[in-house]
């Protein structure tokens, strides 16, 4: 298995958001009533964190995702660029 930076930017985000729709679940099916007022706000800001690492996550991945697009727009466009003279030998800019 590829373990690059994509990959574990990917996996760390599906994880905080399957741990985030697990803890709201479970608050509202198994700690319903069981947690103190104290207790349901730590639990829920502790559930936000993790939405908001998962949030994180996501726009990290979008913006190398960007920049890998960019570059390999970039390397095309200079690789077609230097092919051009090699594809037409013969033939003179007009410049001349």
């Amino acid at each position: 298995m590829c373990h690059n930076s994509t990959t574990r930017r990917r996996w760390f985000g599906s994880l905080c958001l399957l741990t985030a729709i697990a803890m709201l679940v479970a608050d509202e099916t198994v700690m319903k009533g069981r947690l103190s007022d104290l207790g349901i706000l730590a639990y829920r800001l502790i559930c936000l964190v993790f939405t908001l690492l998962a949030i994180c996550a996501a726009f990290l991945d979008v913006r190398a995702l960007r920049r890998a697009t960019r570059d390999e727009q970039r390397r095309l466009f200079e690789n077609t660029l230097q092919n051009i003279p090699k594809e037409k030998p013969g033939k003179t800019t007009g410049l001349e």
